[in-house]
This record gives C-alpha cells, structure tokens and sequence, in this order.
C-alpha cells in the first residue's frame, strides 16, 4: 500500500477520451463515474481541484459532426458552444451529492504576468475555503499561440503552484507508463513508480487521441514540472472500476512519480522555469555557457554574442550557445536594445555605452535557473 496521508490538495485531469462514447459525445455515465469518485475524495476532507478536457467534444456532440474540424476559427467556436453543455453536465452530476462546482478558464498568460497570477491564486484559494470544487479549463475560444497552454496534461502542471498541490493525478485511457508499448509488445510491463522522470524518458512515445491532444511525452513534461515543485504526479486508467478512490486509498495502482526525492524549486525559480513564457534568447561564448551551467554564475555583457528577440527589462529569456543548445532560462536586468548596446564589454563600461549603470549582471545568479544537460 502507498503512503498518501500527507495530501490534501488533490488536483484531477480528466481527458476527453473518459469523458466521451465512441461518437465523441459526452457520455454521462462515465462523467457520473468520475463525479462520484471526485465526491468520495471531496468527503475524506481533501480539497479537489478538476482540470477537464472535453468542450470541443461537446461541441461536436451538440452539432452532430462526425469528427473535429482542422481549422483553428471552427475549434474555436467548438469550445465556446461545448464548454457551457459541458459546465450544464458537471454542474447536474455535482449537485446530486450536493456538491458544488466553478468554472476556471485560462490560458498562459494568466501564469506569465505575476499580478494575474497572484489574483489566480487568491481567487483559487478563496474557492476551496467555500468547500466548492473548480472545473479548470483552457479558454480555447480566444487562445493564440503566444499564450496558448496547448495541452490540458500541461494546463494540470501549471494549476500545481496555484493552489499548492500535493498530488497531481491524470486520469487518462492508459493504465500508467510502461517500459514499452503494451499495444505491440506483449512483454512490456507497466513501471509503478518513478524516483527520476528522466530515468524513463525513453519509454515515452508521443500519441494522440482523435479528440485529445496529450501522450505520454506530454504527460512526462508535466511530471517533470510538478516533481520540481515537489508535489507528486500519478497516471491511472479512467476506464478501470473506481481507480481514482482505490488510488487515494493506497493501492498501488497505475504509475507513481515521486515529487519528493530532491529539493524543489522555489516558487520564483519554479515560475522562471516552468510558468513564464521566454520572450527571447540571449547568445554566449562557450567560455559563459560552461560556466553558467557547471557553476551557475552571473551573466555578464562580457560572455554576449547576440541577442534573439526583442523584449523589456525583467523579462525571462533563455540562454543558448552558437549551436542552439539551451542552458539557462532567466529575469534580464536590462532590455533587449540595451544588452545589444553592451555585449561583449567590461561591466565598468556599461554606463559610458548607455549612460547609466543599474546592474553589473544582465541577468544575476539568484534569477537564472540553470537547465541539466
């Protein structure tokens, strides 16, 4: 039996694929199977947060097309007219163990701007103090690529901070990570914990669904993000007899990724790396590259080549060599037209070149998270 007696805030993934029959259509005998487990766990006195695929499939369900359209404007319109039909649904389950429900739309950029975020955490934890559980969704009607999160395994990671979660659990279609294809090979076992994700990053093979949009490379990135806020993550199959309650009980069941093996990031370092959205790129010398990811220095004008992109101070930018291989992401002290101004100088030549000296570092020690090879 598994040790879980340390969680109280639980945050659930549900995909489309468990939601859904065979036609795309939201199916409420399974969504019922998933509410009342939801209230199982809700009535042990743990806080539930659900991050829920399935707008575009109720989309397609209320207009009756046979399979999701390509084009992004017809996505877009899907989600709008599926994600109330969806709402309806959770909201007629939910009350039916006198349970009630919210609907959280998001995107990027709500966890890229620090005061948006912060007024997402206050509204979050205001939420669960009144006992309701918040159906968490991308706001797919108006994503573009520049804030769109773009998968809800992803989306999950991201709510983790939020509301300082102790477990993340995708709920999927699969039993958990195997150590091959269980489709293919019939001598592939399924892996029920993982201390380090990169030990099984071979294992992971990109999939997507007809209605989803997430595999198991999406579901690794998002342990990876979770672990190094040091919160657990787990996959179980949806489709099992009550998974999720006989998971929260102990049993061992699908794939456990344990968050508690090294030291977390901090909030700050976690943000940088995981929630901002990189504005540009700063190019070094190999001499700078070496040294900020083997001892995790300072970034100084004088290891600059170039810089990608244009962007404000205090912006996250990562930092690569002249073969594209990142080793840092970071909070820049100055501009973009600054840092073109001032590369490759001394810093006691910074303020003859701009006329001012703010900072000796382009980006300081304390604001670089240095990426493992």
């Amino acid at each position: 039996m598994r040790d879980l007696t340390h969680i109280q805030n639980v945050i659930v993934k549900v995909g489309s694929s468990s939601l859904t029959d065979s036609n795309g259509k939201i199916n409420d005998e399974k969504m019922l199977k998933i509410v009342s487990q939801l209230a199982y766990i809700k009535r042990k006195g743990m806080n539930v947060i659900l991050v829920s695929s399935g707008a575009q499939a109720a989309g397609i369900g209320i207009l009756g097309l046979d399979k999701k359209p390509c084009e992004i404007p017809k996505k877009q319109a899907l989600a709008a007219i599926g994600q109330a039909k969806l709402m309806q649904h959770y909201e007629n389950l939910f009350r039916i163990f006198n349970l009630t429900c919210s609907q959280v739309l998001v995107n990027h950029g709500d966890f890229d701007n620090r005061k948006r975020l912060i007024n997402l955490e206050n509204t979050m934890e205001a939420m669960l103090n009144y006992g309701v559980i918040p159906i968490v969704n991308e706001n797919d009607t108006l994503a573009v690529d520049e804030i769109k999160v773009g998968d809800n395994d992803t989306l999950a990671a991201l709510m983790v901070p939020a509301v300082n979660g102790d477990i993340l659990i995708l709920m999927s279609d699969i039993d958990g990570l195997y150590n091959g294809n269980p489709n293919t090979d019939p001598n592939a076992k399924l892996i029920s914990y993982v201390s380090d994700v990169n030990d099984v990053e071979e294992y992971a093979e990109d999939s997507s669904s007809a209605l989803g949009t997430g595999g198991m490379v999406t579901k690794l990135n998002a342990a990876r993000m979770v672990n190094a806020y040091g919160c657990d993550m787990a996959i179980i199959n949806a489709g099992g007899e009550n998974t999720l309650i006989r998971f929260i009980d102990g049993e061992e069941i699908g794939t456990l990724f344990d968050g508690h093996r090294e030291r977390p990031l901090s909030a700050r370092k976690h943000w940088i790396m995981y929630r901002s959205i990189v504005k540009g790129q700063i190019i070094v010398d190999d001499g700078a590259f070496a040294a900020i990811r083997n001892k995790h220095t300072s970034l100084l004008p004088k290891g600059i080549l170039d810089v990608k992109g244009d962007f404000m101070i205090s912006s996250v930018v990562e930092i690569m060599d002249k073969k594209g291989n990142v080793c840092a992401r970071g909070i820049v002290n100055y501009s973009s037209d600054e840092i073109r101004l001032i590369k490759g100088i001394n810093t006691n030549e910074i303020e003859s070149r701009l006329n001012h000296k703010d900072y000796d570092e382009v980006i300081h020690a304390n604001n670089l998270v240095v990426i493992k090879e």
